[in-house]
């Protein structure tokens, strides 16, 4: 590895943090800020949700083929994509809704979501690029880096409205404001990192989608993110309602995060030393082992969930780190300027958080789940929130093991 990347490696880690806080922490707080300050309910944030996933079926993949467009001028791209994002994330928390709240964060939500994309699918193509130009497994060596930035970003952003809230009276105000702060360091952090890469232009979509290996790394982390998207939009209600532990969701929160990002360095060694794919399945079946022990749990068991926050937090820091890798490791033979390929990437990625949504929060309101601020729920609802917390992961899981089992990759891929 040279020197120069070397150097350059902490920029990638914190520029990986500011794209994580516009990523799980918006389906953690958000649906539950605009259900607790302007009374939205469950259904339409879900409705909402999904149909902002729809709109990336279509616009994902554009804005990878955008971004592969724009590779000589990236600099600048990234620069306004930041802009954008820190601006509707002020409009999202720290602005009051100039109309219907639930147009207002539709609106909001869809500005966030589409710089969210966009920066995600530039970030991971010219990391690409990146690790190419390090000497030895420069893939893993960046994903480690980028990763742990990415999951201590999550760390921060998922508590630093319970923490601002203990300080000051407009916790997402603050929370807007400082996420703002971070696009711009991250932004000049990131300067002179967006080199046009001597490599062939990309060829489209279609060399991913042939590639069997790349179809089936989408797959997996498809089904693999599902369980990550189902236990972040479920988790404050789980805790507030199934474990009826209110006011111990930050420490929680935090507590998952912080084991996903100790462990992401660790599972990145053993990944060196031992092969990605072995490594990926021993941290599919711990999380397996976590969430089925959250199945069990009730009231007054916050402690006992301290343990599965640990050991599911852990898990989710291979998958946070080990799965990009491989795919970025395959992008490299197939289709190396991999602007199209992580724009599939970013639309697998997001699809789970909002499928997550749109089934989930009007499941638990069909069945009539309400907030303790509002009242008791029955114990039916509780019971479903239960089991779609931690018994819909486990299935997930199963499945994602099963197909990472059965597919062969090549030793320089692992």
């Amino acid at each position: 590895m040279t020197a120069g990347a070397t150097r350059r490696l902490p920029a990638y880690a914190l520029f990986a943090a500011l794209l994580a806080c516009a990523g799980l922490p918006i389906y953690i707080h958000a649906p539950k800020f605009y259900v607790d300050e302007y009374g939205v309910s469950l259904t339409a944030l879900g409705a909402v949700l999904f149909g902002l996933r729809l709109l990336d079926v279509i616009q994902d993949p554009l804005l990878g083929r955008l971004s592969e467009k724009l590779r000589d001028q990236r600099g600048l791209a990234v620069g306004i994509g930041c802009a954008v994002i820190a601006l509707a994330m002020m409009g999202l928390f720290a602005v009051p809704p100039l109309t219907s709240p639930v147009l207002w964060f539709g609106i909001m939500l869809t500005l966030v979501f589409s710089a969210f994309s966009f920066l995600t699918i530039c970030f991971y193509a010219q990391g690409v690029a990146k690790a190419d130009a390090m000497e030895g497994q420069g893939h893993l060596r960046l994903a480690r880096w980028r990763e742990t930035g990415a999951l201590l970003g999550v760390c921060v952003a998922s508590v630093a409205p319970v923490a601002l809230g203990a300080v000051m009276g407009a916790p997402f105000a603050g929370f807007a404001v400082g996420f703002a702060v971070l696009a711009v360091a991250s932004a000049l952090a990131m300067r002179g990192e967006w080199f046009s890469a001597d490599v062939p232009p990309g060829t489209g979509f279609g060399t991913v989608l042939r590639d069997v290996t790349a179809r089936r790394l989408l797959l997996i982390a498809l089904l693999n993110a599902a369980p990550v998207a189902v236990s972040s939009t479920l988790f404050l209600f789980y805790v507030e309602s199934a474990l009826d532990a209110p006011g111990f969701e930050g420490p929680l929160l935090l507590l998952f995060f912080i084991a996903a990002a100790g462990a992401a360095p660790v599972w990145g060694v053993l990944a060196e030393r031992f092969g990605t794919k072995v490594i990926l399945l021993c941290a599919m079946v711990l999380a397996i082992l976590a969430f089925g022990g959250a199945l069990f749990l009730g009231s007054g068991d916050q402690w006992w969930f301290a343990v599965v926050c640990l050991a599911s937090g852990a898990a989710m820091g291979a998958d946070l780190t080990l799965l990009p890798a491989l795919f970025a490791s395959r992008m490299a033979k197939i289709s190396p300027s991999a602007a199209e390929g992580f724009g599939l990437w970013s639309f697998v990625s997001k699809f789970t958080l909002a499928l997550a949504a749109a089934i989930l929060l009007p499941a638990l309101d069909g069945a009539g789940y309400v907030s303790p601020a509002e009242g008791q729920s029955p114990d039916e609802a509780i019971d479903l929130l239960r089991w779609l917390y931690a018994g819909v992961p486990c299935v997930l899981k199963l499945a994602a093991i099963f197909l990472l089992w059965r597919t062969k990759l090549e030793k320089d891929t692992e």
